[in-house]
């Protein structure tokens, strides 16, 4: 009896000995572009709620200060994801095969903020008081194909204004453009809510609109990766999907109803509290402007057509497939509204 007392802890001492020996498993890493806005949502919280590790996913969140570095570094391997606005850079690249759109980014939707336009306060001054005003116009924005252009072409589009009247300022980061906008060097400008918010509070600007007020509904972000990820690395691109949609839905709940209407629910503050923290901002300006992402982040094929369209007729981008762009092994697709 004593003999298999012995035996037997040598065995469990052993076994544990052995189980302190052996490597865990490491977590698949992931690096992810966003531009330092709400758009970046869905992964800072997959990563602050463990949604992401709950699928052994390390996510690193590289942030830009723009839209169209982001295609590029998905598209060079230096991020294997990216979730922010389809760009005419973005199209270039995936038309040689590069890219893929996964699952979409914010929505402008009614009630939600996530593009605004801005006015500085001398223009303001001047008499520019509404979108009806900005013909003949100085507008800023970071770079050129950008979901942003084409947020004033849409805006000229409704008060038929001749888009060609105003002088699209190209000023390459967010913070250039709000020193414009304090400056008075532009008249308007268009941004996320983000920095739109940063100058506003400071008193440099004031705000004319949101875009998902003053258009139909129509997605201009994404998230995207690179066909190579797709290809080698697709277990891990279905797991950090799962994450990041289970993400998405808990934005989506937090904000809005079963209705896609605007309204707080029970997680509002804690998911607010996440973007303030990612996002180095003040919790009181989170609060004032929160975007719409779908809970599955399902894609409207047709505004991602209509988007490329609107690129080409500006001499962007050349005939392109915008199809053949979408991981349709991934993606989940649905009609417009």
């Amino acid at each position: 009896m004593k003999t298999l007392r012995v035996l037997t802890a040598l065995l469990l001492g052993s076994g544990v000995a052995l189980a302190m020996t052996m490597p865990s498993h490491a977590a698949d890493k992931v690096k992810a572009g966003v531009v330092r806005s709400m758009g970046g949502s869905p992964n800072f919280i997959a990563k602050e709620k463990g949604f992401f590790a709950e699928q052994g996913i390390d996510v690193d969140i590289v942030f830009f200060d723009s839209a169209q570095p982001i295609a590029i570094a998905v598209a060079s391997g230096d991020c294997d994801v990216g979730a922010t606005g389809v760009t005419a850079a973005f199209f270039n690249l995936a038309a040689q095969g590069t890219l893929r759109i996964v699952a979409s980014g914010t929505w402008e939707k009614p009630g939600f903020q996530s593009i605004g336009y801005l006015v500085s306060n001398q223009a303001y001054a001047a008499g520019l008081h509404s979108l009806k005003d900005i013909a003949g116009k100085k507008g800023a924005i970071t770079q050129s194909g950008t979901p942003l252009q084409y947020a004033i072409a849409l805006a000229a589009q409704k008060y038929k204004i001749d888009y060609n009247t105003i002088q699209v300022l190209l000023l390459q980061s967010n913070p250039n453009v709000g020193t414009a906008l304090t400056g008075g060097q532009t008249d308007f400008a268009v941004q996320t809510v983000v920095p739109a918010y940063s100058v506003i509070n400071k008193g440099g600007a004031k705000l004319l609109g949101w875009e998902g007020d003053e258009v139909p509904p129509v997605q201009n972000e994404a998230f995207f990766t690179s066909t190579k990820m797709i290809n080698e690395r697709a277990d891990v691109l279905k797991r950090y999907l799962i994450g990041y949609r289970k993400a998405m839905a808990y934005f989506h709940d937090a904000f809005a109803d079963a209705n896609d209407k605007r309204r707080d629910g029970p997680t509002a503050n804690e998911v607010e509290e996440i973007a303030a923290k990612y996002l180095n901002q003040p919790l009181e300006q989170i609060k004032l402007g929160l975007p719409f992402f779908d809970r599955q982040g399902r894609l409207v094929e047709k505004d991602f057509v209509d988007l490329a369209a609107w690129y080409k007729a500006q001499g962007m981008i050349k005939d392109i497939d915008v199809k053949a762009m979408i991981d349709r092994k991934n993606a989940i697709l649905i009609a417009p509204k």
